[in-house]
């Protein structure tokens, strides 16, 4: 069974690099500010939440979970708001 979840984690982790890649990659090709911060924000938040559920299944504790899942809700939160906040500045801009 360790060996599963060792596999399972290990493919988490990878997948959630691969997604933060992604973003990366769009951010780097996309034409416009709207598009690139729609793409990044998309994958950084899937990259990010694979890559702490892979680090979950490795945690020790529950509390170690815990304060994963806590720091995953409050990027979400920063790059949600961030995001918002850099959409409506570059919409005022264009207008």
């Amino acid at each position: 069974m360790t060996g599963l979840l060792h596999l399972l984690s290990v493919a988490a982790i990878g997948a959630g690099t691969f997604f933060f890649f992604t973003g990366t990659v769009a951010l780097l090709r996309f034409p416009d500010s709207l598009t690139r911060l729609h793409a990044l924000t998309k994958a950084d938040n899937l990259g990010l939440g694979l890559v702490v559920f892979g680090l979950i299944l490795r945690a020790e504790t529950a509390l170690s979970a815990l304060k994963l899942i806590v720091i995953w809700a409050l990027v979400l939160l920063s790059g949600a708001s961030t995001a918002q906040l850099i959409g409506r500045a570059l919409r005022r801009v264009r207008e």
